[in-house]
């Protein structure tokens, strides 16, 4: 077994055992509280830039099957991070394990380290950079690369997860019956989508065009949607000139429904603050507050930045609320037709108390 060595921003070093390709990897560190998913997570457009720590010890054991990606091109997280990898998945659906997964997609990974300490230090401390590797094991020279490295808000990593090109999604949930057929057009915003994302809006309903931010919004209104969704993505949302300058023309003229990173763009676009978060919300177990409905809902979340609701000065209303730290999780235009969520209502991995959110899209527009 390889020697592995991960090197944090502030100096902190946890040696542990490769796992994946051999090489190494620089990244900012966060974690994340689900204790399944991993398919997924590493799937996910909204991790590029970021290696993961999942704080559940044993991570792999129902292998990997063809079903469960969240993203076309393979993994999009930097690189991975468990206490415990298990080499011999169990599942009727499994055809092939974890390690040989992250190997065939190039991806660098460590396993063995005491992740709980590592979860508590980016709990204390914040999310921060850090490098993986096992070609070079010296903490001194990966400390060195590591602040040579520019921090994540320096990109639009965006770019690196979209589509180039529009294309016709038409594909639905797995093993869930369409609730009615398709008859309501709607663009999607390519900022890092998650593809359960795409089959939840086909399950309610709708003919799904997915387009990528460079489209803008004239051009998405000549192809005469009922309405517009603002995906998830990557990275801090003000690196995103396109999108906000093209949500910002399609203000009032469309239905518009925004999902985390598009959440975020939305209250920029209005002229609203962002602001980030000390460690972020990454796991399948958040519960948030509808303040509509008075009900609590468990969610899955993946943000490091949340939109600053007072900074709208009366724009909009407040619909969701964290209730583990109270942070904003969602709103709603009080005059122009749009709404928002921090969160995952498609899940992928985690609860389905949330994807009721897409019918109600459905149903405004």
């Amino acid at each position: 077994m390889d020697k592995a060595l991960l090197v944090l921003a502030d100096g902190a070093v946890f040696e542990g055992i490769r796992l994946g390709a051999s090489g190494e990897t620089i990244g900012e560190v966060v974690f994340n509280t689900s204790m399944t998913g991993y398919q997924e997570i590493l799937t996910d457009p909204s991790y590029k830039g970021q290696i993961v720590t999942m704080t559940y010890t044993q991570m792999g054991n129902y292998g990997i099957n063809h079903e469960d990606i969240e993203s076309r091109g393979g993994i999009k997280a930097e690189g991975f991070i468990v206490r415990e990898s298990c080499p011999y998945p169990s599942n009727w659906r499994s055809n092939k394990s974890l390690d040989e997964y992250l190997r065939e997609n190039g991806v660098v990974a460590i396993e063995g380290i005491d992740t709980r300490a590592l979860t508590r230090r980016l709990r204390n401390y914040g999310a921060q950079k850090g490098i993986i590797s096992s070609i070079d094991l010296d903490p001194k020279s990966l400390l060195n690369k590591v602040g040579d490295f520019p921090d994540i808000s320096s990109f639009d990593l965006t770019a690196q997860v979209s589509t180039p090109k529009a294309y016709q999604w038409k594909e639905p949930l797995w093993g869930i019956k369409p609730i009615r057929e398709t008859h309501k057009r709607v663009v999607v915003y390519d900022f890092g989508v998650k593809l359960n994302i795409l089959r939840n809006l086909v399950n309610v309903g709708f003919d799904v065009t997915v387009v990528p931010p460079s489209m803008t919004a004239e051009e998405v209104l000549e192809m005469k949607p009922q309405g517009v969704l603002l995906s998830n993505g990557p990275g801090d949302p003000k690196t995103v000139i396109r999108g906000i300058d093209n949500t910002k023309r399609l203000l009032g003229k469309i239905p518009l429904f925004g999902i985390c990173l598009g959440h975020q763009i939305l209250g920029l676009a209005l002229g609203g603050d962002t602001y980030k978060l000390k460690f972020g919300h990454h796991g399948g177990n958040h519960p948030v507050m509808d303040m509509d409905r008075r009900t609590v809902h468990i969610t899955s979340q993946n943000h490091n930045y949340c939109v600053d609701i007072k900074s709208l000065k009366g724009q909009v209303r407040l619909t969701h609320k964290n209730l583990f730290d109270g942070s904003e999780e969602g709103m709603e235009h009080k005059d122009l037709p749009l709404f928002s969520v921090q969160y995952h209502p498609e899940a992928g991995p985690g609860p389905n108390d949330a994807m009721y959110l897409f019918e109600r899209f459905y149903e405004r527009i």
